[in-house]
């Protein structure tokens, strides 16, 4: 058995979160065609023009909440949550690039609502993956590196037995567990601070779980973990 996990000092810290699972069986992440969703991806690109109408970059709502949040615990210098990352490149006039399909789908989500959205290789996991605050010094190696860049002593992380999976909450992931072509049985997350938007959550994850059975198949379970449903059976 897998399980999910928020764990006490991480929800001590941030006791309104909420995180949208969805576990993904059986599907088929082989691309048909490489730049299928590029449509699907400008189409988000527009829409999600409606988070950055702040002039002044940090008081556009969906980037505030998560710079106060990443101000809560220590992080590597310069790191930013992954729908800043993303609304920043749109912003400067910039595209999202297709990788494959089913990150191609959760990053047009991700744009669309505002949320950070992220997805892991269940097989890929040793043990219950958790949103920890982080020990120090679990192994941690990114896409396009082979060094070891270990988390540090009190950083929110994503983790396993083996390592972080996620550094700085969501920032980047480890190469061990990503989603490639080959992924059959996939993790994803959405993720809000505090429960001020759970609706949107809600569509977001039905949004995210009907495009993923119509476009790549395979079946989806919902849950949603919270401080009071801290922990999700994700593998029997």
């Amino acid at each position: 058995m897998k399980k999910f996990v928020m764990e006490k000092p991480f929800l001590e810290l941030f006791p309104d979160c909420e995180i949208g699972i969805l576990v993904c069986n059986g599907i088929n992440n082989q691309p048909e065609d490489e730049e299928k969703y590029a449509p699907w991806l400008r189409e988000n690109e527009k829409i999600a023009a409606k988070y950055f109408k702040a002039e002044e970059w940090t008081e556009n709502p969906v980037v505030r909440v998560w710079r106060d949040a990443f101000h809560e615990f220590k992080t590597k210098k310069g790191v930013r949550c992954s729908i800043e990352a993303l609304l920043k490149r749109v912003s400067n006039g910039g595209e999202i690039g297709c990788i494959n399909p089913l990150v191609d789908i959760y990053n047009g989500i991700s744009l669309k609502y505002g949320m950070p959205v992220g997805g892991e290789n269940i097989d890929a996991f040793d043990g219950d993956i958790r949103l920890a605050v982080a020990d120090g010094g679990e192994y941690f190696v990114t896409y396009g590196s082979d060094k070891d860049e270990p988390a540090l002593p009190g950083e929110v992380v994503y983790k396993d037995n083996t390592g972080a999976i996620c550094r700085c909450w969501n920032w980047r992931e480890s190469v061990r567990t990503m989603l490639t072509e080959e992924v059959t049985n996939a993790f994803m997350i959405i993720e809000q601070v505090n429960n001020s938007r759970h609706d949107e959550l809600e569509a977001a994850l039905d949004e995210l779980s009907a495009m993923i059975q119509k476009e790549l198949g395979g079946t989806v379970k919902k849950f949603i973990a919270n401080k009071e449903n801290p922990e999700v059976v994700i593998e029997e």
